[in-house]
């Protein structure tokens, strides 16, 4: 069995998708797509790769040492919607969460109720790019200057950078990074913390 084919088989197993093994390991589609079709024989990211899929280096390149490796322990991290993610209103609901998703691999101390968006639009440009991934841990308290997910006057969600017009975060604004876009206030529009980033994720961009 080939490379491409061990690489294709493992993906499939865990009922991955190419986007997801790509953000998991910090490559891009298209660099999975070469190795999956045999146009990549050596990876260059292969441990990247080999923890993306749970599976050993030697496996992966050559057919050795087949189990997946024990120490590393990952889970998988459902990748929402800006209109699912808006429309959760407790902690608890993403354990419920039913659907054909697209999943990114985290590591197993990340909470259970942690969940990823794909950075739609250029609000938080140059910073976060359109594709990125971001992983939100709905558990955690923003500190300011963090970047957090809210419900945005009680509909789709929105991401931007957290900052607290007072004690606690009962008043805050969200900035985006991008000044050709709005800030929004606490004050002026209804606007709910849903969680804060953990992780971003950058695809390599070409020059």
């Amino acid at each position: 069995m080939s490379l491409a084919a061990r690489f294709k088989a493992r993906r499939m197993d865990l009922n991955l998708t190419q986007v997801g093994v790509a953000a998991a390991a910090g490559v891009s589609q298209q660099a999975i797509e070469s190795i999956e079709s045999g146009r990549t024989k050596r990876p260059r990211n292969l441990l990247d790769l080999a923890k993306a899929l749970n599976c050993s280096p030697d496996w992966l390149l050559n057919g050795k040492n087949v189990m997946p490796l024990a120490e590393i322990s990952t889970r998988r991290i459902p990748i929402l919607s800006y209109v699912q993610a808006g429309a959760l209103t407790e902690v608890s609901e993403i354990t419920t969460i039913e659907g054909n998703y697209e999943y990114v691999l985290a590591d197993a101390d990340i909470t259970e109720n942690a969940f990823a968006l794909r950075i739609d639009g250029d609000s938080m440009m140059p910073e976060f790019q359109p594709g990125d991934i971001v992983i939100i841990d709905p558990e955690l308290t923003p500190a300011p200057g963090e970047f957090v997910v809210a419900k945005n006057n009680g509909y789709d969600a929105t991401f931007k950078k957290f900052r607290p017009l007072g004690l606690g975060i009962c008043s805050f604004e969200l900035v985006p990074l991008n000044p050709d876009y709005p800030v929004l206030r606490s004050a002026d529009i209804d606007l709910q913390i849903i969680g804060v980033m953990i992780e971003h994720r950058i695809f390599r961009r070409k020059r």
